[in-house]
């Protein structure tokens, strides 16, 4: 076929331009394929985009670019002053709160005009040499892309094994570097998760290997430094698919953790680790719907656990007895508090927990028992436990956010009770925070479940249904959206937006239940949440619906697509980031990155139940002849999440059926992935080109 025949609108666009027209959009070239599920057949006309080295493929992407360029026009000097405010906000010149670890304060700083972080240290004492460990803006120079997955050093303090990736696919090359000399050694191995472990020999390495087509960790490889990478020993490799794999340390350093997980069921083995070639013990087999965590301190593992348990407890067992008939309470299970995550000190446990859908941090004596809440004033805020590698402290290191106050880093001594503020993150302009209202209420979805909704606006801001909002969820996973300040939000609350956090089923902000009544035959719980949330914002006059802008990204791009096939109506524009849309075809295909290990979340396809559910909401299959809003979507190339043809095939299928003449905009970051660009100036220009197409569907300029 030739290229003309697909982008015959380029040309048309051109033609357009020239005489002063609206430019005309691409039109995607149809090409029906069945697909069928035993008797069960559907047609895409657009599946020939799945071919990501065709050039026609290419093509039809760059002319999708280039009609999002000339309909953005009218907004570009706008979008290139959102990204100047924002950039403006940011201290350019910065570091991090420094942690000690062996002996050495650890930290990463920013230089002026640097787009990555460069990792450092200093021994002893922070008036020490610095040390340079990486510097990512030299590493990164020249690259369209350019990411450190995570680093270690040895326990010798003399060693470091750290990852990168210049593609975004997530497919990591292990490398390592004598710190003693500043030379690195010449093994790199390719296709890793990204981070390695040292055993305490320091000279060997353990580090999860990728499976290149579905992108799963799957392999888990001993490897002795100086040595030929392909004469590392495979230790274990995970045969289930809907499994992944794993491998870290723990806080005492006296053990190496092996975990093998899914979203509903774990796995940890244990090796000592100054035994690395001996063999990895089973801490507990995997057992159905049983998710647990494990963490060491003396002679006891602690053990997060939703055994008997949905909201989860805290058990402990000695080490020399991991079955589960030796497990004890330490903190037990309760209706109305989710244990998000603990860590463990010489006397103190440390847990987050969610009440009403707020991150809480309970502190706990080992010896007696004693247990005290920390109190925070804000009505929506999130509070998590910080960095803290040292077991033998009394100080919890901890990060306290809202929407009106910056990320912020405190130290609490758990013995005197002593709170004390290491660094908040600084605004550079004139931010100050008691310029803006913050509210936290909740709304009655149509099954009578109460959604809870973080809400935040400069004051001044009127509810009489006259503001623009834009209101955003997630809703998968069980991943919680907690408050969180946002520096580039702010150009949007000062052009007098609201913005609405809403907390829909499919996380889990209200426990456990929350995060089952929104998944599987109960995934359509996380739509209908979000439009009752519409509905009230609009009938509480915050907004009205030629005022409200939705936007979600990766499964809240599903949310999206989702949503505004249900009510389009309610909304003026929609924002769909790197969307997962093509619900049933991806989950049909086991080749494509990580579509066994979503079963226990969207349900198995090849079961007829499951097919049907999803058919019956999937976005892409429910595109229909109807109006529908204003819309954004955006994709990457090399996204390794949701494949860059998901969105680009929706697109297609809604120009051809949409009954309406608003905006219908693609926009493909040619050489970027899931997370979009790397780097933390070039990142900005996403948010700026999201904002200043809700500025110019509101014809808005300034």
């Amino acid at each position: 076929m030739k290229k003309s025949t697909i982008l015959f609108s380029a040309l048309a666009m051109a033609a357009g331009a020239e005489a002063q027209q609206a430019p005309t959009p691409p039109v995607a070239l149809v090409k029906p394929k069945e697909l069928k599920m035993g008797n069960n057949v559907r047609t895409d006309n657009y599946y020939w985009l799945n071919e990501r080295t065709n050039p026609e493929v290419i093509s039809y992407l760059d002319a999708e670019n280039a009609y999002f360029d000339k309909v953005m026009a009218p907004v570009k000097d706008l979008e290139e002053k959102f990204y100047q405010e924002m950039k403006g906000r940011i201290k350019e010149q910065d570091e991090s709160v420094p942690y000690r670890d062996n002996g050495y304060y650890y930290y990463t700083r920013y230089e002026k005009g640097g787009e990555y972080p460069i990792y450092c240290r200093k021994k002893g004492d922070l008036k020490a040499l610095e040390e340079v460990l990486l510097n990512a803006n030299q590493m990164g120079q020249g690259k369209t892309y350019f990411q450190i997955g995570g680093y270690e050093v040895s326990d010798n303090n003399q060693l470091l094994a750290y990852g990168t990736d210049t593609v975004s696919r997530r497919l990591y090359t292990l490398r390592f570097k004598d710190l003693k000399t500043g030379k690195a050694y010449p093994e790199a191995i390719p296709n890793t998760s990204g981070n390695a472990v040292w055993a305490a020999d320091n000279k060997t390495v353990f580090y999860a290997k990728k499976d290149v087509t579905t992108l799963l960790p799957y392999q888990l490889y001993r490897h002795t430094l100086g040595t030929d990478p392909k004469e590392d020993k495979l230790i274990y490799e995970e045969k289930d698919n809907t499994f992944n794999l794993g491998v870290g340390r723990s806080k005492s350093k006296k053990y190496i953790f092996l975990v093998l997980g899914s979203s509903l069921s774990n796995e940890f083995r244990y090796l000592d680790a100054t035994a690395p070639t001996g063999e990895f013990k089973t801490f507990l087999p995997r057992e159905k719907d049983h998710l647990y965590d494990v963490e060491h301190l003396a002679d006891k593992f602690y053990v997060r656990t939703n055994w008997e348990a949905p909201n989860y407890r805290l058990m402990a067992t000695p080490v020399s007895n991991t079955a589960k008939s030796s497990w004890k309470d330490v903190i037990p299970a309760r209706k109305d508090a989710f244990i998000d995550a603990f860590d463990v000190f010489r006397d103190y446990l440390v847990v987050n927990e969610r009440k009403e859908g707020l991150r809480q941090l309970l502190i706990m004596g080992i010896k007696d028992g004693k247990k005290k809440y920390m109190a925070f004033s804000e009505p929506a805020y999130t509070a998590t436990i910080g960095v803290n590698p040292e077991l033998d402290t009394p100080v919890l290191r901890y990060n306290y956010t809202s929407l009106t106050t910056p990320p912020s880093t405190y130290e609490y001594n758990m013995a005197t009770g002593k709170t004390t503020l290491l660094k908040q993150q600084e605004v550079v302009g004139s931010f100050k925070k008691e310029d803006y209202v913050t509210e936290r209420t909740f709304v009655k979805a149509r099954d009578g479940a109460m959604v809870p909704i973080s809400i935040v606006y400069k004051k001044g801001f009127k509810k009489d249904g006259s503001a623009p909002l834009l209101q955003y969820a997630y809703g998968s996973y069980g991943f919680s959206q907690d408050p969180s300040f946002s520096a580039a939000r702010l150009s949007l609350l000062d052009r007098g937006f609201a913005y609405v956090l809403c907390h829909i089923r499919g996380g889990q902000e209200m426990g456990r239940e929350w995060f089952e009544n929104g998944r599987m035959l109960h995934k359509k719980n996380s739509f209908t949440d979000f439009i009752d949330c519409s509905e009230y914002l609009i009938k509480e006059k915050y907004t009205s619906s030629q005022k409200l802008f939705a936007m979600g990204g990766s499964a809240g791009g599903l949310l999206m697509g989702a949503v505004v096939n249900m009510r389009p109506d309610l909304y003026k524009g929609i924002i769909a980031g790197v969307p997962f849309v093509d619900v049933v075809t991806t989950m049909l295909d086991e080749t494509i990155p990580l579509t066994t290990g979503e079963y226990d979340q969207w349900g198995n396809p090849n079961e007829q139940q499951y097919y049907d559910y999803m058919l019956s909401y999937s976005p892409y299959d429910n595109v229909k002849k109807q109006a529908y809003p204003n819309m954004l979507v955006t994709t990457g190339l090399h996204d390794s999440q949701v494949q860059y043809f998901e969105p680009a095939k929706w697109v297609a299928k809604l120009r051809a059926m949409k009954t309406d003449k608003n905006m219908l905009l693609l926009h493909t970051d040619m050489a970027a992935g899931h997370g979009g660009a790397s780097g933390r100036f070039k990142s900005l220009h996403d948010t700026a080109r999201q904002y200043a197409f809700m500025m110019l569907v509101l014809g808005m300029r300034a």
